[in-house]
């Protein structure tokens, strides 16, 4: 095992995303959500703009525009659509959601607010352990609230508010997988064959 220290980490520094229209982004960012626009950069040789919000906590999210970026592909770039109403899948590799911390006494405000802007939003989920993760009301075992809507590009956002630390109980699972999910498949497969095929 290696003596060196581990890396000193200190948080996010920057989330880098793509969108289709720096301007139409700047109004999202900036006039919707509040979060102030602290840089702009010219990419050399035509390559397009890369623009940097403050999003709090000294965080910054980042947006490249390029101009014959490619389209995105819904369910693969990342997920079809609010977790509400569309599959929350995407594909490896893939930014599936941006969640922003919120104060947990002001979550239903923000969500009110943003409606009033004429944006698009789940109902505010109660995240527990429980079979779907999702709560009926809240109660101790909610580790977070949160509200779901999407960006004019259709990137999934999140406002977050803790109600909790976690602790030592909060890492109960083991992590999966891939050869294990591969042969659970194979498995399910043959079972549904097995159940069409005459006896």
């Amino acid at each position: 095992m290696s003596t060196e220290p581990a890396i000193e980490l200190g948080g996010i520094n920057h989330l880098a995303l793509v969108c289709r229209d720096m301007a139409r982004t700047v109004d999202f960012y900036e006039g919707v959500l509040g979060m102030p626009l602290v840089k702009t950069v010219e990419l050399p040789m035509g390559l397009g703009q890369h623009f940097f919000f403050d999003c709090g906590g000294g965080d910054l999210l980042a947006f490249f525009w390029f101009p014959e970026a490619p389209e995105p592909v819904p369910g693969v770039s990342g997920p079809a659509g609010r977790p509400d109403v569309a599959e929350l899948t995407s594909a490896i590799g893939s930014m599936n959601h941006v969640a922003f911390k919120v104060p947990v006494e002001r979550i239903d405000e923000y969500r009110d607010r943003l409606l009033a802007a004429g944006v698009a939003c789940s109902e505010t989920w109660d995240h527990d352990d429980s079979e779907w993760g999702l709560a009926a009301e809240p109660h101790e075992g909610v580790f977070v609230r949160s509200v779901y809507f999407q960006d004019p590009d259709g990137i999934l956002l999140e406002l977050a508010a803790s109600t909790r630390p976690f602790g030592p109980g909060d890492v109960a699972h083991r992590p999966a997988t891939a050869a294990e999910a591969r042969a659970a498949a194979t498995d399910a497969a043959a079972a549904d064959a097995a159940a069409v095929s005459p006896a």
